[in-house]
């Protein structure tokens, strides 16, 4: 058995930003990650934090205020989702929101911005250099710095609790091999969502999207599910972002995975990135974009069509879930978007984009056959497209003729594609202390949660809202726990 002052079950941003804050802050803290590195889904992130009142956007003229922030965020999120916000706990997590961002940067993450993200009446949307690792590197090095202590490849199975139902400890699986770590002030619940926990998905949201994934496939609600057994309430469970369609992620590493998030080299990209004019930062952006945004809506509204790898049209595509439902039942859940001569030209240039991060960067034809040319597939004829494709011809060619009867060439096939829930919005019930509540909204003494597990009922829709919930509930908790 080790004893610790605390002890972390998750090392991604949220996790780590956690025990950064307890080691600065004078505690023994370990870091348990189930994986064999950390990150979690921050690191496959495009890595946005936005926030108010910052020094940055002080530097750039742009004046801002919490109580406007507070106002905008609750415009995101359709009116029916947005009922279900705890509005306390968010005006809350808002307020902190800047003084994190200098925290990260005393860490030495860098950021440029901030962009424009509507309806945000003011650019609040402050994006991380290179990418979202750049956090996971710099959060390592101060945990190391700070003294603190991370093992991978140690799973939690249990929450350990003494005679009164304090949580004292938990018992891991590292390497393994099943060990107890004790601590002394608090456990806190740190490893992410349930967007690939197909049995959870199914449980809140129904049946019907059990066969839908997440796009980080190790996002299985671990921390949920240890909560929950001691107590702790569930909220908002069946509120996910997404189904959503999305371009399977490139064999190749993302752009920002080249890139140094650490050392040297990366204190010389993040000086030369903040002097690059804003054309050149739209280049990087789009990069990124090609890989993690969704094709838009629009193309449906305007003809093209959905076919799965038998070369049949199996759904309405312009009607959403149904949509992705749809495609998460075909062969091995994937499906293509097949676009026609016309529909090239309309989505080769503004105002018809194929993809967006919203007023940064938009992503036309042209830019997905130069950076995404493996689910980007042109041809003149449809045989031409299945020279790259295992679909079937006869059953495609009966497809295209109903679909596309004045058609004659050349065609686009994007794909292979499948949905994916982005992330969710169900967490345990917290205070501000970010304490965890039973049924009776009594505290689970020593029991923390921040991040995805420690939603406490907000919705956090919008770009750059969850990373910078992730990074300010974990500051904050580390501080709590060791009373500063």
């Amino acid at each position: 058995m080790s004893q610790f002052d605390v002890i972390i079950v998750g090392a991604g941003g949220s996790g780590l930003a956690t025990a950064c804050s307890v080691a600065e802050n004078g505690g023994q803290v370990l870091v348990l990650e189930k994986l064999p590195q950390p990150g979690g889904t921050t690191g496959i992130a495009v890595g946005s934090f936005t926030a108010a009142e910052t020094g940055i956007q002080r530097d750039a003229g742009i004046q801002d205020t919490i109580e406007d922030h507070t106002v905008d965020a609750a415009k995101f999120a359709p009116p029916e989702i947005e009922s279900e916000n705890n509005s306390e706990l968010r005006k809350f997590f808002l307020k902190e929101s800047a003084t994190t961002l200098d925290w990260l940067q005393s860490l030495g993450v860098s950021f440029v911005g901030p962009n424009p993200e509507p309806p945000n009446r003011v650019p609040r949307m402050h994006n991380v250099i290179p990418g979202a690792k750049a956090y996971v590197a710099a959060l390592q090095l101060a945990l190391r710095k700070f003294g603190g202590k991370l093992i991978c490849d140690a799973s939690v199975d249990q929450l350990l609790q003494d005679e009164s139902g304090k949580i004292v400890g938990v018992n891991a699986r590292v390497n393994g091999i099943l060990t107890e770590f004790r601590a002394a002030r608090g456990v806190v619940l740190a490893s992410g969502d349930y967007a690939n926990n197909s049995k959870t998905i199914a449980q809140y949201k129904g049946d019907q999207f059990q066969n839908i994934e997440g796009i980080n496939p190790f996002a299985t609600g671990d921390g949920h599910e240890l909560a929950q057994k001691v107590g702790a309430v569930l909220v908002n469970m069946d509120i996910t972002y997404g189904p959503e369609l999305r371009f399977i992620p490139s064999s190749k590493k993302p752009f920002q995975q080249w890139l140094p998030v650490s050392g040297v080299w990366s204190k010389i990209m993040s000086a030369v990135a903040r002097h690059l004019p804003a054309y050149a930062i739209r280049l990087l952006i789009k990069r990124l974009l090609v890989t993690w945004q969704h094709p838009e809506n629009s193309l449906f509204d305007d003809g093209a069509i959905l076919i799965n790898k038998e070369g049949l049209r199996f759904v309405d595509e312009k009607i959403w879930p149904d949509r992705e439902i749809g495609v998460a039942n075909q062969t091995d859940k994937i499906a293509y978007i097949l676009l026609d001569e016309n529909l090239i030209k309309r989505y080769s240039q503004w105002p018809h984009f194929i993809s967006t991060a919203p007023d940064i960067a938009y992503a036309y034809v042209p830019d997905y056959k130069r950076l995404r040319p493996d689910v980007t597939i042109r041809g003149e004829t449809i045989s031409d497209l299945l020279n790259f494709t295992n679909i079937d011809k006869i059953a495609l060619e009966s497809t295209v003729q109903r679909a596309f009867p004045e058609s004659q060439g050349p065609w686009l096939l994007l794909g292979p594609l499948k949905a994916y829930f982005t992330t969710t919005e169900g967490g345990t019930n917290i205070n501000q202390k970010f304490q965890v509540l039973n049924e009776q909204e009594q505290v689970i003494p020593g029991l923390y949660a921040v991040g995805q597990n420690g939603l406490g009922g907000m919705i956090l829709w919008g770009h750059g809202l969850h990373i910078a919930w992730a990074m300010t509930s974990g500051r904050l908790a580390g501080k709590i726990l060791m009373g500063k």
